[in-house]
């Protein structure tokens, strides 16, 4: 295994020689420079102080699993840990289409309220039927992009071509006029220069490390407002967790916390670090309103949230759940 991939690796000193930690493997998509990988290291970088025999091995770079396919070894206890957007896990579970939803989440401090309530509970319950269980919460955030316009509200996006993150986003897009084309966010760029797009929406990482600002008049980022939050837990295997010692399963969580204390800061740190880099480069940087965040959210209940409902058995309790949540 080359250092790309390999975490840090522990071994103990015990009387009369040296005993083997127990390894666990931990799989993601992103670089080594992303706030996610981040959050993995912290959470092996505790654990191997904690000295309870026990290390954790990181595989970043999508090098040990494709980036859609984790959810599934998880659950059957082929893989240990993995940081994954839930969402990416709705056709096995509905229900985990609601962790990317427009105008469910408001803000970071409002993600982080939504990741401590009954709506977390219910769906951490959805993830216990599959043997997996949530270490380290933690949303990231979006915002929109126009190649000729801002995009700040629902009339904004009328009879524009537009790329949308997310299937739900889709829905609420189609019910404000825009076409959609769909592609991956790697895939932005070339379009908005060859004229295929007029307007997208990702993530605010995503948009710099694009470099969509090259393209586009106008950013509106993620501030006190957003429409577009993503759900991406640090996830365990749960009778994984369960056999550890109970002095292991402490220094998890321990290592757990100090994570997702440094998720929620590093999240609202990437999209005020988006802006600069636009407004440097010369873009103008829009800002949504409460009153536009209503009529996206509005928008919302006519299309993406009815089609969850319809979709989705106990639908909308557990919408009704994520809602209530101030």
């Amino acid at each position: 295994m080359n250092k790309f991939i390999q975490s840090t690796v522990l071994s103990f000193a015990v009387a009369g020689g040296a005993a083997q930690a127990e390894e666990l493997r931990l799989s993601h998509q992103w670089s080594t420079s992303d706030v996610r990988h981040e959050v993995a290291q912290i959470v092996a970088d505790e654990v191997a102080a904690a000295g309870v025999d026990l290390e954790i091995t990181i595989f970043p770079s999508k090098s040990l699993f494709k980036p859609r396919e984790q959810y599934r070894p998880l659950s059957r206890g082929q893989l240990d840990m993995t940081v994954f957007p839930l969402s990416y896990a709705g056709g096995q579970q509905p229900t985990f289409n609601l962790t990317l939803m427009p105008g469910l989440v408001k803000n970071h401090d409002h993600a982080a309220r939504l990741s401590q309530s009954p709506f977390m509970e219910a769906l951490e319950a959805k993830m216990a039927e599959d043997d997996v269980m949530v270490l380290v919460h933690g949303y990231l955030a979006g915002g929109f992009v126009g190649k000729d316009t801002c995009i700040t509200h629902p009339d904004d996006v009328a009879g524009l071509q537009t790329r949308a993150a997310g299937k739900s986003f889709e829905q609420m897009l189609v019910g404000a006029d825009a076409s959609i084309t769909s592609m991956a966010s790697s895939e932005i760029y070339s379009a908005m220069q060859t004229g295929v797009l007029d307007a997208a929406n990702t993530s605010s990482s995503s948009f710099v490390s694009y470099r969509i600002f090259e393209q586009v008049s106008c950013y509106t980022p993620a501030s006190d407002i957003a429409l577009w939050f993503l759900y991406q837990p640090l996830l365990m295997n749960k009778s994984t967790f369960e056999g550890l010692s109970e002095e292991q399963q402490a220094a998890l969580l321990a290592a757990a916390d100090k994570a997702e204390a440094h998720y929620l800061e590093q999240a609202k740190l990437q999209d005020a670090a988006s802006v600069e880099v636009f407004r440097e480069a010369g873009v103008e940087i829009a800002e949504m309103t409460a009153d536009d965040f209503a009529a996206w959210q509005a928008l919302a209940q006519k299309t993406s949230y009815a089609a969850f409902v319809a979709d989705v058995e106990g639908g909308q309790e557990l919408l009704d759940m994520a809602l209530a949540v101030e």
